[in-house]
């Protein structure tokens, strides 16, 4: 009880700042270009954090480091994906979309194509609209879950009371300052990931006797814990506690953990951070911050697992007997191990990962509704302040419908890998086609983007459409979604536009001031 008081008061304290930057934000947000981009104002660190910290998500510490601990160092994989698709993204897509955008007068991915290729049907604004808002209701309720998980398994609260409570607090500062509250608290959160996925397995790897202790730990276990490419099991319902269940190297599972990575280059709350740095001349200074953070913070959750394995083989109180749910590693070890108010502080990292990723979803969402579909088609000279509050509103109307779908719970991991590639294969291939090809068209874009949502939802759930009876010796049920649904998105792009018209000398003259500008800095 003593410990839980003091956690309580650690996490007070976190949500009471985050409100405050709401309050602070509210002040300054004037402007519908305020509200979804901060008035592209933002400095290269803040930018950076916020992009990552939003992209993590709970996942960084409470995923990943359950594979690690479930699987050992294979789960590696996802980590070295995602550590590429990130360098990718900051690499050659966020200087040219931050140019582009501007060239073209975009505050959203929507505006961006619709302006990119002067649709005037609106078409393009509506399907990617739609799929934005599609996807991140179940991004969204997943976080929601993750949230009211911590907050049940740290406290022991119903489920529904610690839902609410983790969506009130993220409502207030999303509904208040918009995108300045989002990236600031944002910031807070990135950092706060950040030195508790360093602190934690400095901290236990040194308490454990080094590296070379923590090895030997998990070699005593299962040698082929430290082996990339065996394949570990552990499922505690069933009683498999780390047995090895293929001895050989499994291709097809190493490409779909790697082609998380392919997803980066189309989620929609990373790309507008790109969108809403002050310059693109802070790109490269975001750049190496970011890709470091990234680098880090995996490489510290992916320990954090291979701690927990090894506090099992060691005996350690409360890991002697393995973990029911391998995803409450972290939660444990920051529980048994670390005094009460600095278990609080680490704890609300957790909260942090989760409402950093939950924000961004919520003011993406909002201004697809409030820009893409309110002011386009209904109401074309809505006034700024008017926008504002539509925006609000929509924070609230799509915050509502999360909570309900999240009130059931679920796996949350499954609900993330599916948004994620539904994003990577609808927009990842039109990002990219339309920021380095000219002879991009809308046409082209457009059916690229219905092909690469399409074969995700198809792909999901109805195993792979009957191919593996066609070409068994690939397994295509085992291929992670956005991998098909990226390649085929792609190769519709590149075939519509090539027999389609050639782009307008309008839109060919805007992509060339937009290479201009990137070649005279």
């Amino acid at each position: 009880m003593h410990m839980a008081i003091e956690t309580v008061v650690s996490f007070v304290f976190y949500i009471l700042l985050m409100i405050a930057i709401g309050i602070w934000s509210y002040r300054k947000t004037n402007t519908i270009d305020d509200y979804v981009l901060g008035g592209r104002s933002l400095n290269g660190w803040v930018t950076a954090l916020s992009a990552q910290a939003s992209d993590m998500s709970g996942w960084l510490l409470l995923g990943l480091p359950g594979a690690a601990y479930a699987s050992g160092l294979s789960a590696m994989w996802i980590g070295i994906g995602l550590a590429i698709g990130t360098y990718l993204n900051w690499q050659f897509v966020a200087k040219r979309l931050r140019r582009y955008t501007e060239v073209v007068n975009s505050i959203t991915i929507s505006d961006y194509f619709e302006n990119r290729f002067k649709d005037r049907t609106h078409l393009l604004r509506i399907i990617s609209a739609f799929l934005i808002l599609t996807f991140f209701l179940f991004y969204t309720a997943s976080g929601l879950v993750a949230g009211g998980k911590l907050f049940e398994g740290t406290f022991g609260m119903d489920y529904k009371i610690a839902l609410f409570v983790g969506a009130f607090v993220i409502i207030s500062y999303t509904f208040l300052g918009g995108y300045l509250a989002v990236s600031w608290t944002d910031f807070v959160q990135g950092s706060l990931m950040f030195l508790a996925l360093l602190f934690v397995p400095i901290v236990t790897i040194t308490q454990i006797g080094g590296i070379g202790e923590l090895w030997n730990h998990l070699g005593a276990l299962n040698p082929d814990l430290l082996d990339s490419t065996k394949t570990v099991s552990y499922d505690d319902a069933k009683e498999i506690f780390w047995v090895t269940t293929n001895t050989n190297f499994d291709l097809i599972a190493v490409l779909s953990l790697m082609a998380w990575g392919l997803g980066y280059f189309g989620q929609p709350h990373i790309l507008v951070r790109f969108m809403g740095i002050r310059s693109a001349k802070e790109i490269k200074k975001s750049r190496l911050i970011a890709v470091t953070w990234v680098v880090l913070a995996l490489w510290g959750a992916l320990f954090v697992g291979f701690i927990g394995i090894a506090y099992h083989q060691a005996g350690i109180t409360g890991f002697e007997n393995g973990l029911a749910d391998q995803e409450q590693v972290f939660i444990q070890m920051v529980q048994i191990l670390f005094n009460p108010w600095v278990a609080g502080i680490l704890l609300a990292a957790i909260l942090a990962a989760i409402m950093s990723t939950i924000d961004s979803q919520l003011l993406v969402s909002s201004s697809a509704l409030a820009e893409d579909f309110y002011k386009a088609l209904f109401r074309k000279n809505a006034s700024q302040k008017e926008l504002i509050w539509v925006s609000r509103g929509a924070v609230i109307l799509i915050s509502i419908i999360a909570i309900y779908l999240a009130m059931s719970g679920g796996k949350v991991l499954d609900l993330v890998a599916y948004a994620w590639a539904g994003f990577g294969a609808a927009f990842g291939p039109a990002i990219i086609f339309s920021l380095f090809w000219n002879r991009t068209t809308r046409n082209g874009v457009l059916f690229g983007m219905i092909v690469g949502g399409l074969t995700v939802i198809v792909w999901k759930n109805y195993t792979s459409f009957g191919l593996n009876s066609l070409f068994p010796n690939f397994n295509f049920a085992r291929w992670y979604e956005i991998i098909p649904g990226f390649i085929l998105s792609a190769l519709t792009i590149f075939i519509v536009s090539l027999i389609d018209n050639k782009p307008s000398q309008e839109i060919l003259n805007e992509f060339e001031q937009s290479q201009k500008a990137l070649v005279n800095e």
